[in-house]
């Protein structure tokens, strides 16, 4: 399997939540839609959450994920993108990915 190629990224931003970013959909290769995601601001910065199942322990198990740290970091840069895209008109607000740790 080639790179990870995201041909489509729809953000709706979140007012007035001081977590919760946005609502975050992509597509893959123009064939598959990843729905249900969030941009997240954790005390490391930004990053996109994954769609989870709720266990019946309390826990939650992400039911998609990107399996190596390339991938995640594609995925967290375009979603950031276009989540500073839309707010590009007043300039505030602007993102930029987590800090990575060495």
């Amino acid at each position: 399997m080639g790179a990870l190629n995201i041909t489509e990224v729809k953000v709706v931003p979140v007012d007035g939540d001081r977590v919760l970013k946005a609502f975050v959909t992509i597509k893959i290769n123009d064939s598959w839609a990843i729905r249900d995601m969030k941009l997240i601001e954790g005390p490391n910065g930004y990053f996109v959450a994954m769609p989870a199942k709720r266990l019946k322990t309390g826990s939650y198990k992400d039911l998609v994920h990107p399996t190596d740290a390339s991938a995640r970091d594609v995925l967290e840069k375009a979603v950031i993108e276009e989540y500073n895209r839309q707010l590009s008109p007043n300039k505030s607000g602007m993102l930029e990915p987590k800090e990575k740790s060495l």
